[in-house]
C-alpha cells in the first residue's frame, strides 16, 4: 500500500465536496469512477462504532475515486470528510509519473470552485 499525499483541505460539508468530485474532474477531460463510498459500505454493517465519534451514528464520509487521464493506469484520489473538514489526497504511487501534475491540476480546479473558495490548502496557515 502506498502512502497518501494530501493535496487540499476544505473546511466544508463532506458530502457537498464528494458530490462535486466527479462532475468537476470530468469537465477537465478526465474519466472518473467512484470505487468506494464509506456510508454505502456501512449500511450493511449495523452496530459498528466510528473511531472518531465513538458511536454508530457516524457522520464521517470517505470515498475513493479512480481518475483516468493520459496514463494507462488510473490515479487514486481519496476524499475523507469529518467534522466539517474534507481532505483530498492522492495515493503516492511512484509508477505514476504525472501524479504531481495531476495533483496540481486537481488542487487548482477545486480552488476555483465557488463552494470551496474559502478553504485553506494543505500546508498553509
Amino acid at each position: 500500500m502506498y502512502p497518501l499525499t494530501n493535496i487540499l483541505s476544505i473546511p466544508t460539508n463532506g458530502q457537498a465536496v464528494l458530490d462535486q468530485v466527479i462532475p468537476t474532474l470530468r469537465r477537465q477531460g478526465w474519466q472518473v469512477v467512484r470505487s468506494f463510498d464509506l456510508q454505502t459500505a456501512r449500511q450493511a454493517h449495523t452496530g459498528c462504532s466510528c473511531p472518531h465519534h465513538g458511536t454508530d451514528q457516524c457522520s464521517c464520509q470517505m470515498a475513493v475515486f479512480l481518475i483516468y487521464g493520459e496514463s494507462s493506469e488510473p490515479l487514486t484520489l481519496v476524499a475523507h470528510g469529518r467534522d466539517g473538514q474534507v481532505e483530498l489526497s492522492l495515493v503516492d504511487d511512484p509508477a505514476q509519473s504525472d501524479s504531481h501534475y495531476i495533483a496540481y491540476r486537481i488542487r487548482q480546479v477545486f480552488l476555483q470552485q465557488p463552494e470551496t473558495s474559502n478553504e485553506r490548502s494543505a500546508g498553509e496557515p
